[in-house]
């Protein structure tokens, strides 16, 4: 390799659970390498690999739109299980000197399971740098999931209460992806929130490294980041506006007037009593009414909130629906409106939501637990 003026490098270590000849047997063959070797939101296209000292791999990694990214280079060094040394240079990203880096990857037997060490080298600056650490995170992600027998439940941790609306919404969501992943309980503001989220808020979301909080952004993330079903309708730009429009009236109107001025007085009374504050309650039942109201209207004769399929709309509104059948005034506002009776029967009756259905007595210890979904 030709001999570079810069400095920057990136070192990331991971523990994988799973031997240390099984996780080097990852970086070098083929079918392997064609499972796991890009980031999330991506799929390998081609894997060609020559492994010994002075041959050639190259992988090539394709968006969902088809724009291809390849990348290759040449075996520096070989030494299994222990260590692997390689080229890395990108297509099409002028001189070959200027773009050609050296990846360094140390495997030790560590706990039952291998640490792993990767030292990339020879960025031309902080950003390209930063740029292929937040790249390896996800791609190691990918691998995690490949190797470890958990799969991606060892890598994707919601953290959050399980009587949250919010926390059951991101679990339908990763449900109907497909996506196993554990549930970690935790209260707003609790330390284990406090450390993701700024505001102290839940849901928040690990995938390995990286953090994620506020729903919306969450099952962005989800979304675009693992195969299955898309949370927007496929049907055009009104379509999808309709399901960010129905996602906002929930999320600005509905969870305000439904869980905190009704649900929430039943769970936790703020009264020196025990008991639920009518005032805050009955001022809700009218706000209640007008949302209910407005979905009716929106579901028409259709299951879902837009089209044929459900959206993130839907998944949204299945636990917040779901809430409000709880609590006393519940059955009775749910009956004058038969579409939005007819949607949550149906979103109640779905895979994702049975699997997410973790509702509990406020203040019982949910344990730490892992939902697959095939």
């Amino acid at each position: 390799m030709t001999t570079q003026a810069a400095t920057f490098e990136l070192e990331m270590t991971r523990f994988i659970r799973a031997p240390r000849e099984k996780v080097f047997d990852a970086f070098t063959d083929e079918a392997a390498m064609s499972v796991w070797h890009c980031p999330r939101g991506l799929h390998v296209g081609e894997v060609s690999s020559d492994v010994r000292v002075g041959g050639r791999y190259r992988i090539t990694m394709v968006t969902r739109d088809g724009v291809v990214h390849g990348v290759g280079g040449v075996y520096q060094a070989i030494d299994r299980p222990e260590y692997l040394a390689y080229t890395w240079a990108w297509d099409g990203e002028g001189d070959a000197a200027a773009r050609t880096t050296l990846i360094e990857v140390t495997l030790t037997e560590k706990d039952g399971g291998t640490q792993l060490h990767m030292r990339h080298t020879g960025f031309p600056d902080a950003a390209v740098r930063d740029d292929h650490n937040q790249g390896w995170t996800s791609v190691f992600n990918h691998l995690e999931d490949y190797l470890d027998p958990e799969g991606s439940a060892r890598t994707i941790v919601i953290v959050g209460s399980p009587i949250s609306t919010y926390v059951r919404t991101v679990c339908i969501a990763l449900a109907e992806k497909g996506v196993a992943y554990t549930l970690k309980p935790a209260k707003p503001h609790s330390p284990e929130v406090d450390a993701i989220h700024a505001f102290g808020r839940i849901p928040a979301m690990y995938d390995g490294p990286l953090q994620f909080y506020e729903t919306r952004a969450i099952l962005r993330y989800i979304d675009e980041a693992f195969d299955g079903p898309s949370f927007l309708p496929a049907n055009g730009v009104t379509a999808r506006a309709r399901a960010e429009q129905w996602y906002s009236v929930l999320d600005d109107y509905g969870y305000d007037a439904i869980v905190k001025r009704c649900v929430l007085p039943y769970l936790f009374p703020a009264s020196a009593d025990g008991k639920p504050d009518r005032a805050v309650i009955d001022a809700a039942l009218p706000d209640i009414d007008r949302v209910l109201a407005t979905l009716d209207a929106a579901y028409g004769k259709r299951d879902f909130l837009v089209g044929n399929a459900p959206c993130l709309a839907d998944y949204l509104a299945a636990p917040l629906m779901h809430s409000l059948s709880q609590v006393p005034e519940g059955p009775a506002l749910l009956a004058r409106y038969p579409n939005v009776q007819r949607g949550l029967a149906v979103m109640q009756a779905r895979p994702s939501f049975l699997s997410a259905d973790m509702e509990r007595d406020a203040g019982k210890v949910v344990p730490l637990r892992k939902v697959s979904v095939a």
